[in-house]
């Protein structure tokens, strides 16, 4: 595929009139979960470390994007950086299986990033789609060519740089030369290294969304870059026959997706027998062995309890649910979230790690006081194309993160923006997206204080 021809003809030319009608409203789905997402992720310290260090440094006289639920604004790769981490900041968003990743983070913030004040609706998700399409092309061309399992930000800035280039109007050849940037600019963290030591950096989504506007705009002033291996010979089929991101995932639970399907597991179980989780004295989960690593047992920090399996399938049994406001302060769990987390037995299941990362399977045993042992049998996490979350699910799902942050009137009124129709202006809902909460005084934290990165406070 060279993105000099075909490749350049789609990132520029794709209207959304030109998209099919599922794509169109696939892009709208993605779109509300990872602003629901983002709405959450605002409140975390992760994201007020990132905000502040934007606004401190990359602000000036390009300044122009917005903060994502800020009220402030910076030049665009330091919007798509802060932006990008505001939404990977809670793992709630959406993802792809094969490229055992997130297209998302950084693509919608590279379209915030570069979009025009005067653009309609339909080129926000025309736009996005496109670059969910370039990012997930080169996540499957990361993972066939390399054997390490990489971040995220390694591929999806590939995305971000694509609707850079298509927002500027470069021509094919600096197309090219962006896309060649941000693949050899992007971060390659090893992301194993995160699942075992959970911190901010997580899934560099952020790093990659900065790599991709600032590979755009450096391709409009003649930088040049390698040719994108990763999108050579990559999809299955020619680019805007076959759409990847018709095959995204939708996270019921605000954790990682390795370990959503023990939690299913357990939630299965609870609803099928009568049992209180007072009664239960043992739980063991089999899964593969990706999930196994995440073996955080008692997270300090939300980013220790979102890459942990015990803790949210401990959540789920004590609450009938994973609770966000536990995922975000995990300080607040009670002992005997604690104590059934501490007692679980995670073990690897052979036959499951050889289905992974196509298929993701758990099986959990839940032994109660009354000698009873619970078996769920192999199951998967819904949310995947074969087993979709309904819209009223993502609704409510949408509500759930957001209201928290924004207040339910502002949360509704957001949810209604978002299903503008294409023709009409997306000033009201970019406008929206980046006005602060409006219990704050001015930049800063909720209560309208400078905020302090070095402090200690939790995340909020």
């Amino acid at each position: 595929m060279s993105a000099s021809g075909d490749l350049a003809a789609f990132v520029h030319e794709s209207g959304v009139g030109d998209l099919p009608g599922p794509v169109v409203e696939q892009t709208r789905r993605c779109v509300a979960d990872l602003v629901g997402t983002a709405a959450a992720g605002s409140r975390t310290r992760l994201s007020r470390i990132v905000r502040e260090h934007v606004h401190r440094h990359q602000s000036g006289p390009q300044a122009r994007s917005g903060l994502l639920f800020d009220g402030r604004v910076a030049a665009p790769p330091g919007a798509a950086l802060a932006n990008a981490a505001t939404i990977d900041a809670m793992d709630a968003h959406d993802g792809h299986r094969l490229t055992k990743g997130h297209a998302g983070a950084a693509v919608l913030p590279g379209v915030l990033a570069f979009l025009n004040p005067e653009a309609d609706v339909g080129e926000l998700l025309a736009a996005t789609a496109v670059g969910y399409e370039v990012a997930l092309r080169a996540g499957l061309g990361l993972h066939a060519r390399a054997a390490e399992h990489h971040s995220s930000g390694a591929w999806n800035a590939l995305g971000v740089a694509a609707v850079g280039a298509r927002a500027l109007g470069l021509g094919a050849e600096a197309t090219e030369h962006a896309l060649g940037i941000a693949e050899y600019h992007g971060p390659r963290g090893p992301m194993m290294r995160c699942i075992d030591h959970p911190t901010m950096v997580k899934d560099s989504s952020a790093a990659g969304a900065q790599a991709g506007a600032q590979a755009a705009l450096l391709a409009r002033d003649g930088f040049t870059g390698a040719p994108a291996q990763l999108l050579a010979g990559t999809g299955r089929g020619p680019v805007g026959d076959h759409w990847h991101l018709m095959e995204q995932y939708f996270k019921p639970h605000p954790v990682c997706r390795w370990a959503q399907p023990a939690v299913t597991a357990v939630l299965g179980l609870a609803a099928e027998h009568t049992f209180v989780e007072g009664d239960v004295v043992g739980v063991q989960v089999r899964t593969f062995g990706e999930a196994v690593r995440l073996d955080e047992r008692d997270p300090a920090t939300t980013e220790q309890a979102q890459y942990s399996l015990p803790f949210p399938v401990a959540s789920a049994l004590v609450h009938g649910y994973v609770p966000p406001e536990l995922v975000a302060d995990p300080s607040s769990a009670g002992s005997r979230v604690r104590e059934v987390a501490a007692g679980m037995r995670v073990v690897e299941s052979a036959s499951m790690s050889a289905c992974f990362p196509e298929q993701r399977w758990a099986e959990a045993v839940v032994e109660l006081a009354d000698g009873r042992r619970l078996a769920s049998g192999p199951v998967t996490a819904p949310g995947d194309p074969e087993q979709p979350l309904s819209e009223s699910d993502l609704r409510s799902k949408f509500h759930t993160l957001a209201e928290p942050a924004l207040g339910t009137e502002r949360a509704r009124a957001l949810r209604g923006l978002l299903e503008l129709p294409c023709g009409a202006p997306a000033a009201p809902l970019l406008r929206a997206l980046t006005q602060a909460p409006p219990s704050r005084s001015g930049p800063g934290d909720e209560a309208g204080h400078t905020f302090d990165p070095n402090s200690e406070n939790g995340d909020g």
